[in-house]
């Protein structure tokens, strides 16, 4: 089951809305509310629904065509006042689409995530796009409130213009420090079928496998733009570097000239290797990307890949803050940055073009930092026994559906947990017997927690 993602209101003809005020009429209902109705797309027929006497999370997607604020009218009405529009009166201008943002774990069949947002830098707002948000950068999302963090609403005279726009909004809306559906959203966006308004309510299900794969381009293609991204992210680390080298020089002046920048070198350039794993959408899955930057005299740095493939000059002007100014061989890109540690790990994320990349850097034990908020994954800790069952989120655990040291087939419940209003079965990966079961009912458990092994019955 998936929940509505991306909401999409056409100017179409007002059927429907006389319909819907029939249904009112007919109950005798004074106030705002939602009728909805659903369309057979083979047979064209629509039929009614439900209604719900309150507005909905959709009705942003109905201002936006009707340029009316649909939650004053909702006051006005309680406080017995008319509306100053009838029904005929009502514009019905262009379309609009609405992407709702969730802090999710999407590989995971879109589990609620919990963390900080280390970064959060929504895309600006005018008449054609609207951010509706509750949190700022710097905030945590828990496991106790619904896990929408934003609604993205863009306006456009027709559906193209209005879903160039969305998918323009969705490559550089902002988010570092939790899984968030924003990279799948802009898969939904850019698929063929969802360009050409082939849409029902399987098509999620129809199309996951385009839509949930970690890239829709080749592998080389990917490994390309990742590679760039490690490149751009390697540049304006050392910028950023070089600019708090300096302020240290001029607050303290006890900085030894070996570590200025350019680092000074005799007879040579400084020269040092870089790794960065390249993390992908499951949160589990690496690649190491080797680089070796060069640091030029002149404030610039030649950096190469560990195969020889790629060596190219790059020159940094820092915009301020997260923002820099990248040219790469002549070519210029604008590239966001972001940073957090933790762990044992420093996560870098960086934006450019249509592109975002999360990396992360290893640091030693002494600079390690925790983050109460988002415990670490499996993978950045120490490993597991054999046959462990982590938790799929943070959660709190409903029921217990059996013992320590019962037996189990494989796909056996084990468990039921809920987190974010969503509730989630636990089971077991393989036939065995139940082992470490140490969980109960009530008990709140962070994401990727041990909550019991399954050992083989010849064990027992």
């Amino acid at each position: 089951m998936f929940l509505a993602v991306i909401l999409f209101n056409p100017s179409v003809s007002h059927i429907g809305s006389f319909i819907g005020l029939f249904v009112l009429k007919a109950v005798g209902y004074y106030n705002a509310g939602t009728v909805e109705f659903i369309v057979d797309t083979l047979s064209g027929e629509f039929y009614f629904m439900e209604m719900n006497t309150r507005l909905q999370v959709e009705h942003p997607v109905t201002e936006m065509i009707v340029g009316q604020d649909l939650v004053e009218w909702q006051i006005r009405v309680a406080n017995g006042e008319r509306l100053p529009l009838s029904q005929e009166q009502v514009p019905l201008n262009g379309h609009a689409f609405e992407a709702r943002i969730y802090a999710e774990n999407v590989p995971r069949g879109f589990l609620p995530a919990t963390g900080t947002l280390h970064h959060y830098r929504p895309v600006p707002s005018d008449p054609t796009v609207r951010v509706e948000t509750g949190v700022e950068e710097g905030d945590t999302v828990s496991m106790h409130y619904d896990p929408m963090i934003a609604k993205l609403v863009v306006w456009g005279e027709s559906r193209t213009a209005a879903l160039v726009k969305l998918k323009k909004c969705l490559s550089t809306f902002q988010i570092a420090g939790l899984p968030t559906n924003v990279d799948f959203l802009q898969e939904l966006a850019s698929h063929s079928a969802f360009e050409k308004g082939l849409v029902d309510t399987h098509f999620i299900e129809r199309y996951k496998d385009d839509l949930l794969s970690i890239s829709t381009k080749s592998s080389k293609e990917s490994h390309g733009v990742a590679e760039l991204g490690a490149i751009l992210a390697a540049a304006c680390i050392c910028k950023k570097e070089h600019i708090t080298s300096k302020e240290s020089l001029r607050a303290n002046k006890s900085l030894s000239v070996w570590y200025n920048n350019p680092p000074f070198r005799m007879h040579h350039f400084a020269r040092h290797p870089l790794d960065l794993e390249l993390e992908e959408n499951d949160g589990f899955s690496e690649k190491l990307l080797k680089l070796f930057i060069t640091h030029k005299f002149d404030g610039s740095y030649f950096i190469e890949t560990e195969d020889g493939t790629s060596g190219l000059d790059v020159k940094v002007d820092h915009k301020g803050d997260h923002d820099f100014r990248v040219d790469v061989s002549g070519l210029q890109t604008d590239v966001t940055l972001a940073s957090y540690s933790k762990g044992n790990s420093k996560h870098i994320h960086v934006w450019h073009g249509n592109h975002h990349h999360h990396y992360r850097q290893t640091v030693r034990a002494e600079h390690a930092v925790e983050d109460s908020s988002q415990p670490s994954h499996a993978s950045e800790g120490k490993s597991h026994p054999k046959g462990s069952v982590l938790a799929p989120m943070a959660g709190l655990v409903v029921k217990v559906l059996l013992e320590d040291g019962a037996q189990v087939d494989a796909g056996q419940p084990v468990m039921v947990m809920e987190a974010m209003k969503m509730e989630h079965v636990v089971k077991a990966p393989r036939a065995g017997y139940v082992s470490g079961l140490k969980v109960t009912a009530g008990q709140q458990v962070f994401d990727s927690s041990v909550l019991f092994t399954i050992k083989d019955s010849s064990a027992n």
